[in-house]
């Protein structure tokens, strides 16, 4: 089925922005692992499969629109030196990826493929609840002080 070529282009931008994310994730989840917060680590390395399986669907979308996904554009990737700048960094990726799945759903409804827009639906609220993890485990910091918040996260 031929799609609209700015949806596309649309899908392409999306994908990019999965793709930065998953080497995001990934950098934190190894930074924890070697600074010992195995219970980061797992967090991270979670986010960064999710980003992974966002990816794989906006490929198969785009290729079902017989579009050709573009996998060699990243977008810049900030990495924290320490945990509250990783969760920092990845608040602000997450709230971009909102803004641009939300512009993406209402893009698939003006041009009317409404498949895509419920696929992109599906992602969007696993955006949100990305955004969710991320403020919860801010909150923690600040309830708790980073010290201690640390001390919670070694071991499994």
């Amino acid at each position: 089925m031929k799609g609209n070529e700015k949806l596309i282009a649309t899908l392409n931008s999306l994908l990019a922005d999965e793709l930065t994310a998953i080497n995001q994730y990934m950098v934190h989840s190894e930074m924890c692992d070697d600074w010992g917060y195995e219970k980061l680590h797992k967090h991270f390395e979670k986010r960064a499969i999710d980003e992974m399986k966002h990816a794989e669907k906006l490929i198969g979308r785009i290729l079902f629109l017989e579009g050709l996904p573009t996998v060699s554009v990243l977008k810049a990737i900030h990495i924290g030196a320490e945990v509250p700048k990783q969760l920092v960094n990845d608040h602000v990726a997450e709230e971009g990826a909102i803004k641009a799945y939300n512009d993406a759903i209402a893009l698939a409804g003006e041009v009317k493929d409404f498949a895509t827009r419920d696929v992109l639906q599906q992602i969007l609220n696993e955006e949100d609840a990305h955004m969710d993890g991320i403020e919860a485990l801010q909150s923690q910091i600040e309830q708790m002080t980073l010290q201690v918040f640390l001390t919670t996260q070694v071991g499994g």
